[in-house]
């Protein structure tokens, strides 16, 4: 066993972001691979974002100056490249930057980078220790593997949209395109738990992600009340509990908008009847025991929402929030994006974008204790950084860069 950090190395490391010196090439596209190397760019990698010349999918989405939102807040501090990687001279110089890079990360189907002789055993012939991370819908193995996936297609196929909506009603699609970013998510975490192999063996892996695989335990509260109802159990709660084991947990109607509670114990409960001015029900045999509330949730939503309805969503929210009982008021977008906490943190800031203008960009989720949040950089207009990574970077010289970019390799 080979180690390639040593503890005289830690000093030099603090303060500093935790990855940085790491090099990334982003071969990622729209949301579950990009949301991963977002992540990587702000705890500090250097992230090549390498597109075709057309650009990734997720640019030509936008009606805006010609760069969609969603771009913007998913390629902050990346250098993006263009490469032609169907030609030979394009994947040769994939091929020089993988010499020095860390990380490789890519979501096409299984097998299109086996077929331009750019799969991860290849380029990990060229260097052993970089960390090839890929994300698929359904994995590179199974039965499925060949079948097209989509954040949509595969909350229909993982369950998501059969358990959501309201159980008279037609299933419905999650508003958050859930299955790519827990997709991103698990993709980001099996990525440094081989770089922290890594240091331990000097070797790389190869890790990989399936959207399906990264979906199923969100749903755990659903297949909690399939094993115990079985049959009997409903496909839709609505705003109900997935497991229907909670009760207060819906979304009540105020005056204007809904709130939600959540009364997960009897404290929060008794809680509750405090604030609602109905305190003599603390006994009450229907409703004194989490059990009991979940028997008779429609009398425990009728309490609420009697309450509930004469009142602003805030004033509930404060009231409940005062007391110790999970609440919060169903809120639009628009109210989110300026959320009072969330720009306090640094997690959402204004940020000037050269093509869209004053737009709101979200930062990191992931703090590290004694290192300052990276400044957002906003993401760059498509090939940006061609002439820093090429001639910068491998070392080409001008006149072979020009050549290049007449030759459209870059």
């Amino acid at each position: 066993m080979t180690t390639t950090f040593s503890p005289s190395d830690a000093s030099a490391l603090v303060g500093e972001p935790p990855l940085s010196g790491v090099t990334v090439i982003d071969l990622s596209h729209v949301y579950n691979g990009p949301y991963a190397t977002f992540l990587m760019a702000l705890a500090g990698a250097e992230v090549i974002k390498v597109e075709p010349h057309t650009g990734e999918h997720l640019r030509s989405r936008g009606d805006m100056g010609g760069a969609a939102l969603p771009f913007a807040m998913l390629n902050s501090n990346k250098k993006p490249i263009t490469l032609d990687l169907k030609s030979e001279q394009g994947k040769e110089i994939l091929r020089k930057l993988v010499k020095k890079a860390d990380i490789l990360v890519e979501n096409f189907a299984p097998g299109v980078m086996e077929r331009l002789g750019l799969g991860s055993a290849a380029l990990r012939q060229i260097n052993p220790r970089l960390i090839y991370g890929s994300s698929s819908g359904y994995g590179k193995d199974g039965p499925y593997r060949n079948y097209p996936a989509m954040d949509l297609v595969m909350q229909a196929m993982s369950g998501v949209i059969n358990s959501t909506g309201h159980p008279d009603h037609p299933p419905v699609k999650s508003g958050a395109a859930l299955c790519d970013f827990f997709a991103g998510i698990h993709l980001y975490s099996a990525i440094m738990t081989a770089l922290f192999a890594r240091e331990r063996t000097g070797r790389g892996q190869t890790v990989e992600v399936s959207m399906q695989d990264a979906t199923y335990c969100s749903l755990a509260s659903n297949y909690g009340m399939l094993n115990a109802r079985g049959d009997a159990a409903p496909e839709r709660t609505g705003n109900r509990h997935g497991g229907l084991g909670v009760s207060p947990y819906n979304a009540y109607p105020t005056k204007d908008g809904y709130v939600v509670v959540n009364s997960p114990g009897d404290r929060h409960f008794n809680a509750i009847l405090d604030v609602i001015g109905r305190p003599e029900l603390k006994e009450d045999p229907r409703l004194n025991s989490r059990g009991a509330r979940v028997q008779n949730f429609q009398l425990v939503d009728e309490l609420l929402e009697t309450w509930t309805r004469d009142r602003t969503k805030n004033e509930v929210a404060d009231q409940m929030l005062k007391a110790g009982v999970p609440c919060a008021p169903v809120r639009n977008l628009r109210e989110v994006m300026n959320d009072e906490n969330m720009h306090a943190r640094g997690s959402l800031q204004w940020v000037d974008h050269p093509e869209l203008g004053r737009v709101v960009l979200p930062h990191t989720p992931l703090n590290f204790e004694g290192v300052p949040r990276r400044p957002l950089e906003p993401s760059l207009p498509l090939g940006a950084s061609n002439e820093e990574v090429i001639v910068g970077m491998l070392g080409y010289s001008k006149e072979e860069f020009d050549r290049l970019v007449q030759q459209k390799i870059v």
